[in-house]
């Protein structure tokens, strides 16, 4: 995989290329000790994009660039305000497959061209402490700009850009920005050099000529040398009940594009987190049945869950490994007999079915692809019933109001078995009603404010809650698995008695928990 640079900066407007573009003197900036003129760099670059530039609608960015001291490919992506990941590949005539694997997501199965080159002769200057060590670079970057695709035109401008060193304090990049402001140079009003280029050089529709004033009568100067006001844009604030569901699904089907690239690096928790977004939409599609034509959203719904086990493979594995070996590790040492550890690492190894080759696989196969594109095709063209016009008070709240009754039902059915293996089902099947009423809430918070963000408060609870006691469940499993592998192999299966006793009073403590707990939650009811 290529490099990755975690990259903070911000950039502002220069004078017109050309012109002068005068620093202050940074050596004034609290911290600053001196300014060290590294000369100029001459810097070619050649930004790739889709024909629609689907990239840099999603504020994504990947070039080819030779000149300077990091020459090569390089895609960015978004962290946060003027915070990005750069990861970077070696210099290539083409496209890199790890680059282009990592925007998977965003561009299908859409070529990749050039769509800009931007020509930047950068003026360095590193601003160190009093030690020499670097707390940022400070450039003036002149750059040409020249349209490679849907267009032929062309754009010059200076700009300034600060970037934070390695492991800096944000907090720098402010005292320098106060000293630039106190210099009149300003935040510019683009995000990237490729967001101006992309702008100033975009063909320019014609303007539409004038009617000709009639003889005699003179013509309003006001008028003809006034640009008109733009037009507001469209209200997009949920209104019905439709418009507040859909705003929770394009939010989640946006996390499952975005945690993409992250789940493709391996980041922590983005496997987790890209399974909780499908589940989310998944869940809303059941509870919002009368919102959505579930003769629709259905069969989206069925690959919805094929997504999530794909993502879930290892990872179930995974925590209960974590839970069977905090739990060993919080043994006193003379209740361990035998081999345990090593029986355990074994026994986890052996059952881990899946891989991250398996998991890259799925994310570049055509059902995945599909999924997504499906996913757009339902957000810009939803599948609306008529109960979507209305006004959300009584749409949304009567299906919550449904869900949590479904919640109610099955935890008294829980509660009135006798602890056992009947009772153990009953609260999983709990726990996941839980988890879809928690959801459904989540929708609902914008639309029902308070009501729905306690009953979130509430499902999370009962959902922990029955979660505990889930995983004594599987934990119990395992260990008589376990258990039996090591009686097998002539080992002591003292220690694994031992942590099924411990998962056992868990268990009973959860159950002895959930009755005054559901009480509570009852006592708050619904939305």
């Amino acid at each position: 995989m290529a490099d990755t640079k975690r990259e903070i900066e911000r950039k502002y407007e220069g004078p017109p290329a050309g012109g002068d573009a005068p620093l202050p003197d940074l050596t004034s900036v609290p911290g600053v000790s001196g300014v060290i003129d590294k000369g100029v760099a001459e810097l070619d670059a050649t930004y790739y994009d889709t024909a629609d530039q689907r990239l840099a609608t999603a504020s994504l960015t990947l070039r080819r660039r030779t000149g300077g001291d990091d020459a090569g490919w390089h895609l960015k992506l978004p962290v946060s305000e003027g915070v990005r990941d750069e990861i970077r590949a070696p210099l290539s005539d083409t496209v890199p497959e790890d680059l282009t694997a990592l925007v998977r997501s965003r561009i299908r199965e859409a070529e990749l061209v050039p769509v800009v080159r931007l020509l930047s002769a950068r003026d360095i200057r590193h601003l160190v402490d009093a030690s020499g060590t670097l707390l940022a670079e400070v450039s003036v970057d002149r750059v040409r700009a020249e349209r490679l695709s849907g267009g032929a035109g062309s754009a010059e401008w200076t700009e300034i850009e600060v970037e934070l060193a390695d492991d800096g304090d944000p907090a720098f990049l402010d005292k320098v920005e106060k000293k630039l402001r106190k210099a009149g140079i300003k935040r510019s009003a683009s995000a990237s050099k490729l967001a101006k280029a992309l702008d100033d050089t975009a063909p320019r529709k014609p303007e539409k000529a004038g009617k000709p004033e009639k003889a005699g009568k003179v013509a309003d100067v006001s008028k003809a040398t006034t640009k008109a006001p733009k037009p507001e844009p469209p209200d997009s604030t949920p209104r019905t009940a439709g418009d507040h569901i859909l705003t929770y699904v394009r939010a989640q089907r946006d996390a499952i594009v975005e945690l993409d690239p992250a789940v493709r690096r391996d980041v922590p928790d983005s496997v987790h987190r890209m399974r909780v977004a499908t589940r989310r939409l998944r869940s809303t599609f059941r509870s919002y049945g009368k919102i959505l034509d579930r003769t629709a959203t259905d069969p989206i719904g069925v690959e919805l869950k094929w997504l999530a086990a794909e993502l879930g493979v290892d990872r179930d594995q995974e925590v209960l490994t974590e839970h069977l070996t905090t739990a060993l590790d919080d043994l006193p040492s003379d209740l361990v007999t035998g081999p345990v550890q090593a029986r355990l690492s074994t026994w986890s190894g052996a059952r881990r079915s899946g891989s991250r080759q398996h998991l890259i696989a799925v994310l570049d196969g055509k059902r995945y692809l599909d999924l997504l594109t499906t996913l757009d095709t339902l957000v810009a063209g939803p599948p609306l019933c008529e109960a979507a016009s209305k006004k959300p008070e009584k749409v949304i709240a009567k299906a919550v109001r449904k869900d949590f009754e479904k919640v109610a039902n099955l935890v008294g059915e829980a509660l009135e078995l006798p602890p056992g293996s009947e009772r153990d089902l009953a609260m999983h099947d709990a726990r996941k009603k839980a988890k879809r009423t928690r959801y459904a809430a989540e929708a609902a918070t914008p639309a029902l404010a308070d009501p729905a963000a306690d009953l979130v408060k509430s499902m999370k609870s009962l959902q922990t809650l029955l979660g505990d006691h889930q995983d004594s469940v599987m934990v119990r499993g395992a260990l008589r698995e376990l258990a039996t592998e090591a009686h097998a192999a002539g080992e002591n299966a003292f220690t694994y008695g031992v942590l099924y006793g411990r998962a056992e009073q868990r268990a009973a403590a959860v159950e002895a928990e959930l009755p005054g707990e559901w009480e509570a939650i009852e006592d708050k009811g619904a939305v």
